[in-house]
């Protein structure tokens, strides 16, 4: 009986941590859902129009205008409610083109492994470049190519490492019984790519996506400061941050605002996906 007991409270124990875990795990997260749902929801928010002047360049914070002004007398509210869900939408696609591609050819290296040293010589030109130097590279000789040029320079610098990690991980699974069969019996390499090995990598592919989406933002927050991707608008949060720089010591909140924003989604995201992808305790 007393034995019966004891294990009674060990479950209970036991059911009692899962919970607060879950629960510290979603309150990880939960500030990037909040700034990504006022960033999609922002323009229907907004107390005023985002190019519409409510006072004095840089005024201060006040009852019309909750962040004060920014350099053109704008709403620093509006224009940060108006400025988030173009530059969030171009990270995410970014992340899943990303993790996508180097998933598949993750794959394709773990069974071909011609295949993985090319991925691995590509990755040491992509480490050595840096990406700063590749968007200004590619942007300004394609000077029209706006958020697809962004897309393209994210897949030639951020495709190769991840697809490094996404190897390391199918090499596992390769080697197990049930691929090695599947290749004994002649099936074909799509087959053994789709049916076989990345159905198993659902973990890798979670914490990499999240990671591929940190990444993505400071890229398109960095392009957007240099002002080179012109198909995500004038008011987006970095752009904000660099039209507003020199009215810092006026009216703070012009550039604290949006920085504070891109920071809370990247380091919340990236504490999410630490949490929930190790599946222990955060």
């Amino acid at each position: 009986m007393t034995r019966l007991l004891e294990r009674r409270d060990e479950h209970a124990d036991v059911r009692r941590n899962h919970r607060r875990v879950q629960r510290l795990r979603l309150l990880t997260v939960l500030p990037a859902v909040l700034v990504t749902l006022l960033a999609v929801f922002g323009p229907a928010l907004a107390p005023h129009a985002a190019e519409a002047p409510v006072g004095i360049p840089f005024g201060p914070a006040g009852a019309g205008a909750w962040f004060g002004t920014d350099r053109l007398g704008r709403d620093v509210l509006s224009q940060l409610l108006y400025g988030g869900w173009g530059l969030l939408l171009l990270a995410a696609v970014i992340a899943v083109a990303v993790t996508a591609l180097a998933c598949v050819l993750g794959t394709i290296a773990a069974l071909r492994p011609r295949v993985g040293r090319f991925i691995e010589l590509a990755t040491d030109f992509a480490m050595l470049l840096p990406a700063v130097l590749g968007i200004l590279l590619v942007l300004t000789s394609w000077p029209d190519a706006g958020a697809v040029g962004l897309l393209v320079v994210a897949l030639l610098f951020g495709t190769p490492y991840c697809a490094r990690v996404f190897a390391a991980a199918a090499a596992g699974v390769v080697a197990s019984g049930y691929v090695e069969a599947a290749q004994a019996s002649g099936e074909t390499l799509p087959h053994l790519v789709f049916r076989e090995v990345i159905p198993n990598l659902r973990e890798v592919i979670t914490a990499q996506l999240g990671l591929r989406f940190v990444a993505a933002v400071y890229v398109v927050s960095t392009a957007s400061f240099l002002q080179l991707p012109t198909t995500l608008g004038a008011s987006n949060w970095a752009v904000m941050v660099r039209e507003n720089a020199s009215g810092m010591l006026l009216n703070p909140w012009a550039v604290l605002a949006p920085s504070l924003a891109i920071a809370v989604v990247a380091v919340s995201v990236n504490l999410a996906v630490t949490a929930f992808g190790r599946g222990e305790r955060p």
